[in-house]
């Protein structure tokens, strides 16, 4: 099969696209493919955190690699992990520990992990709304096992914490 695009190369690649809802199908050559910016089957490279990270530990200064010498436990080198971009065990994170510090600064402007959570400025405020789901949970299982004066007490907690905002 010919390249629908230049009519000369043999397809070796299959395009779908889907515009306004309608799709077509293209059949490309390699030449063709690589202009439309998709993979022609060319190597790349198999991890590229892996190979970034061994281009941000090249800026680790030599002589602390000297003086650091290997990890204790599985002796890989600071030289090592700038190649590669791959610590060799979890010693190598405490061995490393200054370098890494860097590095990651660098990459994510600290070194504290803050998480995905949203978190009130005001703790208070987030222990307060934690404490009023926990009584709607017991407030529901009370409703469901029949035990009604411990649901009014549940919920006049409920109302209380809720009038305190």
């Amino acid at each position: 099969m010919r390249c629908d695009n230049c009519g000369k190369g043999d397809a070796a690649i299959h395009l779908t696209k889907i515009q306004n809802n309608e799709m077509n199908t293209y059949h490309l050559c390699e030449t063709c493919a690589a202009e439309e910016g998709l993979d022609t089957g060319e190597p790349t490279a198999a991890a590229p955190l892996t190979d970034f990270l061994a281009q941000m530990g090249k800026n680790i200064g030599g002589e602390t690699a000297v003086a650091l010498g290997g990890c204790t436990s599985c002796g890989l080198t600071l030289s090592d992990f700038k190649k590669t971009g791959r610590l060799g065990c979890s010693t190598c994170y405490t061995q490393f520990d200054q370098h890494l510090r860097g590095l990651l600064r660098r990459l994510h402007g600290g070194t504290q992990h803050v998480g995905k959570i949203f978190l009130s400025p005001d703790p208070r405020q987030t222990d307060r709304l934690a404490r009023i789901a926990s009584l709607r949970r017991s407030l529901h299982h009370a409703v469901a096992g029949e035990d009604f004066e411990r649901a009014a007490a549940l919920r006049d907690q409920i109302r209380q914490l809720e009038l305190t905002e």
